[in-house]
């Protein structure tokens, strides 16, 4: 098995490990312009984090004298010093004994049974990571709408919920645990999930779900960065008021998408100090725009943008913002963004473990092989009301 294990972590380290990367990295929609590094990335005691300063005072030494009146107090900027934890994101696959010795009988048959592997892993990697780009740390994939005890659990959207999925159940603040490592029998799209096991008695309004094992884990997303409210990395916004984002809502009504109302969210970050680069939305709120430029008899041929970006445009009096529809983007919101303060802090990129010399290990018990991706990283942001967003908008 040894020259097998060799063959197969040669075609992992070789072939899939850049494939994955690439594909990673083309297909994450929003995020994929977002600049990634491993500067400011620490080891400590407890973990990996992350430190790097966020811009919250102008320099106000600033000032109009007469002849021979004492000058401007000196002053400086203002920065706070934003520390959190990396995310830690893995994903895994198994292989059978027999499958693993075809590495050595059969290369054709090897390859091919690891190509359908890891194509399916690189797809849910993506999406997952994807969604993660909107959501918070929680990791809620879905709230609940209502009381209930039984194993359905109705809900206004499911979009990130799909038969197969193992998940855990907790109350809205995620301190009562409802349910553990259920897996999702049928999904209802809109409406409703149902769970296997036994009956979850106390469930509530407002329950979340999560990926099992994954509350408070995963990434700090686009719903927790554009914010008005809420500490973020440990920089409170009743503390430094700069430190807060545009966000314009109507108190959960949705309204009509109307062009005063993007303009005055751009121009609200605009005076904020901030510049809108990208705007994300999802394909019925994208719909929206579109029929407002029909409606204007206004150009709205989709434009590719520097680096090849393609989507709709939105102009204004600064410039061109690129419009794009995400399919992770939550439902009837439109993400006004600027990439240049968003940033991933990574220690590595997305790469296959081997601290034991081989990207295989034995599963203990089994005649079975797993090989487990991972990335340690989480987003940043180095000026949050640089940010907007809009919400309660009607989808077409």
């Amino acid at each position: 098995m040894g020259a097998t294990l060799t063959t197969a972590t040669n075609i992992l380290k070789e072939i899939y490990e850049p494939q994955i990367q690439d594909q990673l990295q083309n297909e994450l929609v929003t995020s994929k312009r977002l600049e990634s590094t491993s500067e400011g990335v620490t080891s400590e005691v407890g973990g990996k984090y992350v430190v790097f300063p966020v811009h919250v005072k102008r320099n106000h030494g600033i000032g109009a004298r007469l002849e021979m009146e004492q000058l401007p107090t000196a002053m400086n900027q203002g920065y706070a010093s934003a520390r959190i934890s990396l995310a830690y994101l893995y994903g895994a696959v198994r292989l059978s004994g027999q499958t693993m010795e075809l590495a050595k009988t059969n290369g054709q048959a090897f390859a091919s049974v690891l190509d359908q592997e890891m194509e399916g892993l690189q797809n849910d990697v993506s999406k997952d990571i994807n969604r993660q780009v909107f959501g918070t740390s929680v990791g809620a994939l879905m709230v609940s709408s209502g009381a209930y005890a039984v194993n359905t659990i109705s809900t206004t959207n499911t979009q990130y919920m799909e038969v197969g999925m193992v998940v855990d159940v907790y109350d809205s603040t995620g301190v009562t645990n409802r349910a553990t490592a259920r897996n999702v029998t049928a999904v209802n799209p809109g409406a409703s999930i149902v769970v296997d096991g036994a009956a979850i008695t106390t469930g509530a309004t407002g329950d979340i779900v999560v990926r099992t094992g994954s509350l408070n884990r995963e990434t700090i997303g686009l719903s927790q960065i554009v914010s008005a409210t809420g500490t973020l990395y440990n920089i409170d916004p009743t503390v430094e008021t700069k430190w807060k984002s545009t966000v314009n809502s109507n108190s959960g009504v949705n309204r009509a998408l109307s062009e005063s109302l993007m303009i005055k969210t751009v121009d609200d970050i605009r005076t904020q100090g901030g510049k809108t680069t990208l705007i994300s939305t999802t394909l019925g709120v994208r719909r929206s725009y579109f029929n407002l430029l029909v409606q204007q008899r206004e150009y709205s041929n989709v434009t590719e943008f520097e680096g090849g970006f393609k989507g709709l445009k939105f102009t204004t009096d600064n410039g061109e913002i690129p419009l794009i529809s995400d399919l992770d983007c939550q439902p009837n919101r439109m993400y006004f963004l600027n990439e240049k303060a968003l940033k991933y802090y990574r220690e590595n990129d997305w790469s296959f473990m081997d601290r034991d010399g081989s990207k295989w290990q034995r599963v203990i018990g089994f005649d079975a092989y797993d090989a487990t991706l991972y990335s340690y990283r989480q987003l940043g942001c180095h000026r949050r009301n640089s940010q907007g967003l809009v919400s309660d908008i009607t989808e077409s």
